[in-house]
């Protein structure tokens, strides 16, 4: 597919882009194939532009998970021992939050995508997911 072939040169679009993409390649009856000489040249200008279809970096997706934890009652009200006042944050989420956040919030994930994410995810010791670990294992190498 698209996606695949996309994420695997470091680009990651929307499920919406991805959409867009595959109407702009198919047939006008579509056949569910696509012709390589409309794939190709837009394949080409989709990795020319890594810019628009970056995926995020590792502190942006480590406050997102943040954000997760707060919203699913994972929040502690204690008291940072720093100075600031920030509140503690579990540092994780269980499973079935992650699960049920994403399957149910924005571009909702598929039960394949889930089991795949999750798969990687889990802290197979305590079956949590430690976001701090997991994040990096988010983000491509650059080449």
């Amino acid at each position: 597919s698209s996606g695949i072939n996309a994420e695997y040169g470091g680009c990651f679009p929307t499920e919406g882009e991805l959409n867009d993409m595959i109407a702009e390649v198919e047939e006008d009856e579509p056949t569910g194939y696509v012709r390589y000489e409309r794939f190709e040249p837009m394949m080409t200008r989709v990795l020319m532009d890594k810019s628009r279809y970056r995926p995020e970096p590792e502190d942006r997706i480590i406050k997102a998970f943040e954000v997760l934890d707060k919203e699913l009652k994972g929040y502690k009200a204690v008291v940072s021992t720093q100075s600031t006042g920030d509140k503690e944050l579990k540092g994780y989420l269980t499973p079935e939050e992650l699960q049920r956040y994403m399957t149910t919030e924005g571009e909702a994930f598929t039960t394949e995508e889930m089991d795949e994410m999750l798969s990687a995810a889990i802290d197979q010791d305590k079956q949590l997911i430690y976001y701090k670990d997991f994040a990096p294992l988010m983000l491509l190498e650059e080449s």
